[in-house]
């Protein structure tokens, strides 16, 4: 699984740098016809590979949390992935493939490209969010949570997880 989600996070990553590159070619270029094929292919690549490669990356990270000693809630850093994973997907189908279609709708009518921030700022805020969930996977800093410094310490004193010495919670 592990070897799952890593595949699925480098292709999301590499996706969202080309789409990235073909953002900044339809927006900085006075050809009509590359403006036209990049946006083209933007469209193609977020309507088949960029939901499913971020769905993958999603529930794979999902099982790997839940599925480990990480946990989902017991470290910072994966609780800040978990969390920018899934908002990054909902950014994706709500902010970027509509902005991808209507790009594409607007040059494929013989206009020019409506808004370069369309082609541009999904990429840009994508890319971003990935390299920082990278870098940390590879550090995991900040620590346990408060849920998580409970585990641990009920695993040291051999106490079930949540509940105080009077068995209360």
């Amino acid at each position: 699984m592990l070897v799952v989600h890593v595949v699925a996070s480098a292709g999301w990553l590499g996706l969202t740098l080309g789409l990235l590159a073909l953002g900044v070619t339809a927006a900085s270029t006075a050809s009509p016809a590359a403006v036209e094929a990049a946006v083209r292919s933007m469209k193609l690549f977020a309507d088949w590979l960029l939901l499913p490669l971020a769905l993958l990356t999603l529930t794979s990270g999902l099982v790997l949390a839940l599925g480990t000693h990480w946990g989902l809630a017991r470290h910072r850093w994966v609780f800040t992935k978990f969390w920018l994973t899934l908002a990054t997907t909902a950014a994706t189908v709500f902010a970027l493939r509509p902005g991808v279609n209507s790009a594409v709708t607007a040059v494929a009518a013989g206009g020019a490209l409506p808004d370069a921030g369309d082609v541009l700022f999904g990429p840009v805020v994508s890319l971003s969010a990935y390299v920082f969930m990278t870098a940390v996977s590879v550090l995991k800093p900040w620590g346990p949570t408060r849920r998580g410094r409970r585990v641990r310490a009920a695993r040291t004193t051999g106490a079930r997880p949540g509940l105080s010495r009077s068995g209360t919670g």
